[in-house]
């Protein structure tokens, strides 16, 4: 066992690997294209041996990194020792966990491939999965992986099952952005008069980025443009982004956010059918007091698929948007329940 293992107080072990990811080299952001993977295997994992484990694959939200989804908490139990407990207490079978990076300059990337940020789709199935399915006992398959997340990582989840069929078996959605025409449409008036008072998107990222303080208003302002990098970048040069509002007025830009629509979940549901039907399990969660109306999209998400008879596993809990790791104590189970067996 590592010192990381015990500083979290593991039973398994936690190690942080770094790879260099051809899809993220000479991103126009200038972004790092080496990434660390941070990979739990369970106590009986012998590298040595000939036993090989399912493989579950953690997304970070928006703002999120590697470092801070293994750092502890006072109060609180983060992913890594929430599968390690749920294993020791024979709650799941032993799996392998591995965590991707997938931040940004503006704050993350939503794990889809654009000119802007970089192909980070392709990094997460190829060269994450490629890394881990390489370097670890794995069932290399897509019947032995699953995806899961929270926030921007469940939309990531969804969004790499639907864009990259028979890479994952099941995913996991823990308040994942969808329905966008109300989650996200509600940040537009504010980025907006932000944008509007710097004059560029380059002035304000940067006043942004030297402020050791900022006020909220910023942090939206900065999570909108970091969507729009992702959903509607224009071409391979910073700061080179398509807003789906208009500069001067911040009356709506339907043509814009009609690309950020072919993102949403909720909108891509009949289009990628033949990718939901393959999957074993499709699990989505929310809180009722989401401050994002993101119970909403999972309801949504969740209605559309019954309507073409998939079968969904839909959960909600009374709780807001934050803090609501403790959902994994019924998600990884499920996940796992589903995989092929080590």
């Amino acid at each position: 066992m590592n010192e990381l293992s015990q500083l979290l107080e593991l039973r398994g072990t936690l190690r942080v690997d770094f790879l260099d990811s051809p899809a993220l080299r000479g991103n126009v952001l200038g972004d790092p294209s080496r990434r660390p993977i941070a990979v739990y295997t369970p106590p009986a994992y012998d590298a040595q041996g000939s036993r090989r484990y399912p493989v579950l694959y953690c997304l970070h939200g928006y703002t999120g990194n590697v470092a801070a989804l293994v750092g502890g908490r006072a109060w609180e139990t983060n992913v890594v020792q929430w599968i390690d407990r749920l294993i020791a207490a024979e709650q799941m079978p032993p799996a392998i966990l591995a965590i991707v990076d997938g931040y940004t300059r503006l704050g993350g990337s939503q794990y889809v491939d654009s000119i802007h940020n970089g192909d980070y789709a392709t990094y997460a199935v190829r060269d994450v999965v490629g890394h881990v399915d390489g370097a670890y006992r794995t069932l290399a398959r897509e019947g032995g992986r699953a995806v899961f997340g929270k926030s921007s990582g469940g939309f990531g989840a969804v969004h790499l099952c639907l864009a990259h069929p028979g890479t994952f078996a099941a995913f996991a959605s823990h308040s994942g952005d969808s329905y966008f025409r109300y989650s996200n449409v509600r940040g537009f008036p504010t980025a907006q008069r932000v944008l509007e008072e710097f004059g560029s998107i380059e002035k304000f990222v940067v006043e942004f980025e030297r402020r050791p303080k900022r006020p909220s208003h910023f942090y939206e302002a900065i999570e909108m443009l970091g969507y729009a990098s992702a959903y509607s970048p224009r071409a391979a040069e910073r700061w080179s982004i398509d807003l789906p509002w208009d500069d001067a007025t911040a009356e709506l830009r339907e043509d814009v956010f009609a690309r950020w629509l072919a993102f949403d979940p909720c909108e891509r549901v009949v289009a990628g059918r033949a990718a939901l039907e393959r999957l074993r399990l499709r699990y989505l969660d929310c809180g009722r007091k989401d401050e994002y109306a993101l119970d909403v999209g999972a309801r949504v998400f969740a209605k559309r698929c019954r309507e073409l008879g998939l079968e969904v596993r839909h959960e909600e809990f009374d709780d807001d948007h934050r803090n609501i790791g403790y959902r994994y104590e019924i998600s990884l189970p499920a996940l796992t329940a589903v995989l092929d067996s080590a």
